[in-house]
């Protein structure tokens, strides 16, 4: 199979100053928040499921410092914050980004969309409580998803974490390639609108609802996979980008290269969150 670089990384990187300019409830389980500044003025958009680290207040905090150093040096710089000072690191999907013709503004936005199970972790209490001004950071991190050229379709695999980054995905490849989702979310609420997912020959969606609130996230994402027969699939060797609760990840993971054969390097996985802990 043919090689390539596990990460596709931005040019430039260097943590950006931003802040809030608003924010909505979008659906039963997700909360969107639009920030903006000058800085994102030389935000460059990807597309596909480019995320970023976001530094938030801890809760009490009335102001936040940001590392100042950019490339590889951030992260030693963010450790040498005092812990009473320190803002909370989180990594999050770009949802969407207007470089004009704003929302609230003339000027840059990005949207961020937050996932809530009810157990809110400190990102997404950050979330439902965060207020127009308050200021924000953000570290550019490129892109995850980097499909191997000779796959000749592609599996997206997730729960609601990844919802934006899956959704992302579709709206940003190639209208050629066929690409076979499964997205597991809490209430049938939370689909997207037709606005958001494309509606294309090739692109086959499964929207799959736990009507279990009491069910671990990402087990009914597996099981359905697992229960594919390889006559439902797409034909010949594919991609694989799979992301959300990390037994979700390894799961999934686990399956396709054990069970269906599937070289590790045709595989991008990554736990987003893992059940139980704060993680947003």
């Amino acid at each position: 199979m043919a090689t390539r670089s596990k990460y596709v990384k931005p040019e430039q990187r260097a943590v950006i100053s931003a802040h809030v300019l608003g924010t909505k409830q979008i659906s039963p389980s997700f909360v969107r928040v639009t920030i903006g500044g000058d800085d994102l003025r030389g935000f460059v958009p990807m597309g596909f499921d480019q995320w970023f680290r976001m530094f938030i207040p801890e809760a009490g905090q009335t102001s936040i410092r940001l590392p100042g150093s950019s490339g590889s040096l951030w992260f030693a710089q963010f450790k040498l914050i005092p812990k009473d000072v320190r803002p909370v690191l989180r990594n999050y999907t770009v949802r969407e980004f207007r470089a004009t013709g704003g929302v609230f503004a003339g000027g840059p936005e990005l949207d961020i969309d937050f996932a809530s199970h009810g157990d809110l972790g400190p990102a997404s209490a950050w979330a439902n409580s965060c207020a127009p001004g308050d200021r924000i950071g953000l570290l550019d991190e490129g892109l995850i998803y980097n499909p191997t050229p000779d796959a000749r379709w592609q599996l997206l695999v997730g729960d609601e974490s990844a919802l934006p980054a899956i959704v992302g995905i579709l709206r940003s490849v190639d209208p050629g390639v066929r690409v076979r989702a499964y997205v597991e979310i809490p209430h049938a609420g939370d689909i997207p609108d037709k606005q958001d997912v494309p509606v294309r020959d090739g692109l086959d969606v499964h929207w799959l609802v736990r009507e279990d609130a009491s069910a671990r996230p990402g087990e009914l994402a597996l099981a359905t996979l697992r229960s594919a027969h390889l006559s439902d699939l797409p034909e010949g060797p594919f991609y694989a980008f799979v992301a959300g609760e990390s037994e979700l990840a390894t799961g999934v993971r686990r399956h396709l290269v054990n069970d269906r054969h599937v070289p590790k390097s045709d595989i991008a996985f990554t736990g987003y969150w893992r059940h139980g802990h704060a993680a947003y």
